[in-house]
């Protein structure tokens, strides 16, 4: 990337990680191309969030065995925690995350109610498994994608019956999360911090769990890595995103590398 143009149109770069930029059994997880551009746009002033499912130990860790040199300006964890790098050390966003913790604890009160008829459903169909962690009372692992939609369709009925309540789902995982916060609103917040409008916003990802972000509604300039699921791809096509040929990091770099040029960046890498 060229530097002679220091006003950037896409100011804020938000990515999935698993998939989107992190490829577990390659070599290595993270593509080059994708870390020299990162480190070149947040030269010139960007932000990067990694917006992703995982939590802060599950994170730190894969990025860790990666082994880039660049570090995320924010992160988005769990599809909803929000987190700054201040310099030395990720700290929480206090009012947005203390917010998003009262509201679920309030709507999973319901929620638990009802667990028993939930897992007796899914228990007496399916080989799944179903389990609470610290972010949600319902988490499932789902035996195989045919399983996986079965289940996804039930509980995106009883969730008709709960206002409020959401499915997050990304492959055979599942959990209930606040219809409020996920991917998409989580990144508005972030750009909303940075005082950045959806022009200046570019997301990529590449399964159900990313469809918030990818919507056009929170980031303008939106893309995805050619492995990305087909309900992504659909989207992508419909709000005029790009979808790249290439898969992982290196196609999530190319989307990227699509946006800045159509927003007037010359000479992208």
């Amino acid at each position: 990337m060229t530097r002679d143009n220091d006003a950037l149109p896409i100011q804020l770069i938000s990515t999935d990680f698993d998939g989107t930029i992190f490829a577990e059994f390659e070599n290595p997880p993270i593509a080059p191309d994708f870390e020299r551009l990162i480190a070149d746009l947040q030269a010139r002033g960007a932000k990067w969030v990694i917006n992703t499912g995982r939590d802060m130990s599950s994170l730190m860790e894969a990025l860790a065995r990666a082994q880039i040199s660049i570090q995320p300006d924010y992160l988005v964890l769990v599809e909803r925690e929000i987190h700054l790098h201040d310099g030395v050390r990720y700290r929480g966003l206090d009012a947005w995350n203390n917010a998003c913790a009262a509201a679920h604890r309030e709507l999973f009160v319901q929620v638990r109610r009802d667990l028993p008829r939930l897992i007796d459903w899914v228990n007496a169909r399916f080989h799944a498994t179903v389990y609470e962690d610290p972010y949600s009372p319902f988490c499932l692992i789902a035996g195989n994608l045919a399983e996986a939609n079965a289940i996804h369709a039930y509980l995106e009925e009883y969730c008709r019956e709960v206002p409020g309540l959401a499915v997050v789902r990304n492959d055979v995982y599942a959990r209930f999360s606040h219809v409020a916060y996920n991917k998409g609103t989580a990144l508005a917040e972030v750009a909303r911090l940075l005082g950045l409008g959806p022009e200046q916003v570019f997301a990529a990802g590449d399964h159900l769990n990313d469809l918030p972000m990818l919507s056009g509604t929170h980031a303008h300039w939106v893309g995805a890595p050619a492995n990305a699921i087909e309900p992504v791809k659909d989207l992508l096509n419909r709000v005029g995103g790009y979808v790249s040929a290439h898969v992982h990091a290196t196609g999530t770099a190319d989307a990227l590398q699509h946006a800045l040029k159509t927003a007037g960046v010359q000479n992208a890498r």
